[in-house]
């Protein structure tokens, strides 16, 4: 009985915890200025006029985003250290590093998803079709940008499914590997919109398609993987909000609610919408089965194109 009291005391005191009476740190793993820090200042201004707690946006760059994810999974369980967290540091980094020091799922407690979106595909090719053609009849000359394990993923799964060589070519930012198509040093490169969509829309480069099923408001005259003929060639990423695993449910809860208010407001919608991502997302648990799910895709996507990451 003096076990069931202490336990019910608990959960009262939590319940009517003073949440937040200090400042709030939303750790960014990436430089300032590119999306997931976009993304979180938009929305943490938001959170922030909504509920009157200071919000920080600090970024802790590094390792693919892994030092700052490392970093919050070792913070006290308060709720006072968010990360702001992506799919290449949380999902494809569990999928690929096996001496990572957290687990995507594991380590932390997602509570709501930021945005989604799709990768692009860009080349000098008018289509899908006559860029994998063209890479079969040129193996030696087929190549690919990426500047990052999420974009070699990507790329991978194109070769798997669709059977065409091409060799990876690294470079330090998807911007980078987007000018090395324009330059002609790249065959083809798979990259994240914000930076790309510019260069589409200047007539710089092509966008062939987008992958996933649906096609990109922001690109609507450019088809789909599946229009395009290749279904399975389905990588979204996405950011998201998440805290330490062990963090009370009343503050979860707390938190859950009032960046889910802020990710409704109107012109936050607008200002992700315009950044060429869908605004929103799973929550919660609904959110952990999408990690799990991507988990699961990206280990076998590395075991099928033998592929190691250092």
């Amino acid at each position: 009985m003096s076990v069931l009291l202490a336990v019910l005391s608990a959960g009262q005191s939590l319940g009517q915890i003073d949440y937040p009476n200090r400042a709030i740190h939303f750790i960014v793993g990436f430089a300032a200025g590119g999306g997931n820090d976009l993304f979180a200042r938009l929305v943490v201004q938001k959170f922030q006029e909504n509920t009157g707690a200071t919000a920080v946006v600090e970024n802790r760059v590094g390792a693919g985003g892994r030092i700052a994810a490392e970093f919050v999974a070792r913070q006290p369980t308060d709720g006072y250290t968010v990360l702001v967290g992506a799919t290449g540091q949380m999902s494809i980094a569990t999928a690929i590093f096996p001496d990572l020091g957290y687990h995507a799922s594991n380590s932390f407690v997602p509570l709501n998803m930021i945005a989604s979106f799709p990768l692009v595909l860009v080349v000098p090719a008018k289509d899908v079709k006559e860029l994998i053609a063209w890479a079969k009849a040129n193996p030696d000359k087929s190549n690919y940008g990426t500047s990052s394990p999420a974009f070699t993923i990507a790329s991978e799964l194109l070769k798997l499914k669709s059977g065409m060589p091409a060799v990876a070519i690294p470079y330090k930012s998807s911007n980078e590997s987007n000018l090395s198509v324009v330059s002609g040093q790249s065959l083809f490169t798979i990259s994240d919109g914000p930076p790309v969509i510019p260069l589409v829309k200047a007539g710089k480069i092509r966008a062939l398609a987008v992958t996933g099923s649906e096609r990109s408001p922001e690109l609507a005259d450019v088809p789909s993987m599946a229009e395009a003929g290749f279904p399975d060639v389905d990588t979204q990423l996405w950011s998201g909000f998440f805290v330490p695993v062990g963090t009370p449910a009343p503050i979860v809860d707390k938190l859950t609610t009032e960046l889910g208010k802020a990710l409704a407001d109107a012109a936050v919608q607008e200002g992700l919408k315009k950044m060429a991502v869908k605004p929103g997302g799973p929550t919660g648990s609904e959110f952990k089965k999408r990690i799990d799910a991507d988990i699961k895709l990206f280990a076998e996507v590395v075991k099928a194109a033998n592929l190691t990451f250092k």
